[in-house]
């Protein structure tokens, strides 16, 4: 079985375009304002034409809340995830300095992680889970901002009718089967393979193929002879 040709969603797709950011001379206060004010948990640090150099998000602004009461003691910093303690040390100090800072260019963290408009969806979350952060800045190839695309965002994927997801696995699952002896049926984004399928081998990249179709939320194989799998 041939692999399928996709056209997968991309960033661009469900980005926002309209973002709220600031530059490298804004006030704590200030960034703490707007992050009220839009509901949003990070903003992008632009500097020149639009260029992104990091993002200011509520984890840097807290360092200052952290540390109101009491001063650090950086030999009883917390274990970092590696169980190093040069490493715990070294982001304790971070987050010292986060404390004492004033101005976005001072908290933000940097280099930002973006990402390209151009990036699929599921390139996006990668992004986002091995990180663990909730926004990325989108930018184009010279670093100048695009966007912004938040988890919500990329979850819109799932919004697509039963119907739309039915027609493109039949054109672009089912189809590459010579004759074409399974049908397909969706109910809330859950896909059902049924009928027939002469090589049992194919069966896994089926499953896989239709997987990989925007807005599936789990793929049923029943196959004549065979149970549900």
């Amino acid at each position: 079985m041939p692999e399928v040709s996709e056209s997968p969603s991309t960033v661009s797709d469900v980005m926002t375009q309209t973002v709220v950011s600031v530059g490298r001379d804004a006030s704590f206060k200030e960034i703490v304002g707007l992050i009220d004010q839009w509901r949003v948990s990070a903003l992008p640090v632009l500097e020149g034409e639009g260029r992104v150099v990091g993002v200011v998000s509520e984890a840097d602004l807290l360092a200052k809340e952290e540390f109101r009461d009491t001063e650090p003691v950086l030999l009883q910093a917390r274990p970092s995830s590696t169980g190093d303690p040069f490493v715990a040390r070294t982001r304790r100090l971070a987050d010292l300095a986060k404390a004492g800072a004033v101005t976005a260019g001072e908290l933000m963290t940097s280099p930002a992680i973006t990402v390209r408009a151009d990036a699929t969806v599921a390139q996006a979350a990668r992004i986002m889970a091995q990180r663990g952060i909730k926004r990325l800045p989108v930018t184009d190839v010279h670093g100048i901002l695009q966007g912004i695309v938040s988890r919500s965002d990329l979850l819109k994927v799932f919004l697509r009718t039963d119907e739309d997801i039915a027609q493109e696995v039949r054109n672009t699952v089912l189809a590459q089967l010579t004759p074409a002896r399974l049908r397909a049926s969706v109910d809330d984004g859950v896909v059902t393979l049924s009928g027939d399928v002469r090589d049992r081998s194919l069966v896994p990249t089926l499953a896989r193929l239709t997987r990989a179709v925007e807005g599936v939320v789990d793929v049923h194989i029943e196959l004549a002879g065979q149970g549900s799998s």
